[in-house]
């Protein structure tokens, strides 16, 4: 997937927004003000930072060696926690299902509340 496909496929899911935090770079997927991705988009740093969990971002960085770690960009005490992916030649399908799984991350880290507000909205006309 090249960059302008992955924030498609960012876009389309429910609640989330755009935005650029930190400068141009990384373009931040948000949903209800949280980040579930960071998508770097340059050429020589083609990369996506996606939130996990524990288990999960272990269970990634065993099968895909070499192409995802820990997320260089966070303290150490978060790392377990993001998963940074090198985007080059990195199955659509596999990335697809990563990026899922991050949105679903930071949904089920709302309180029930919350987490029903979104569903309501999601099901409005």
């Amino acid at each position: 997937m090249n960059a302008a496909e992955i924030a498609a496929y960012c876009l389309r899911k429910q609640h989330v927004t755009q935005t650029y935090p930190y400068g141009g770079i990384p373009i931040c997927f948000k949903l209800n003000g949280r980040i579930f991705a960071q998508l770097y988009p340059n050429g020589a740093f083609f990369r996506l930072t996606l939130k996990c969990t524990r288990e999960m971002g272990e269970f990634y960085r065993r099968v895909y060696p070499g192409q995802v770690r820990r997320g260089y960009h966070c303290p150490p005490v978060q790392q377990p926690y993001w998963n940074t992916i090198d985007l080059e030649n990195f199955p659509s399908e596999a990335l697809m299902m990563m990026i899922d799984q991050a949105y679903d991350t930071v949904l089920n880290g709302f309180p029930r509340r919350i987490q029903e507000q979104l569903a309501q909205d999601a099901n409005a006309p």
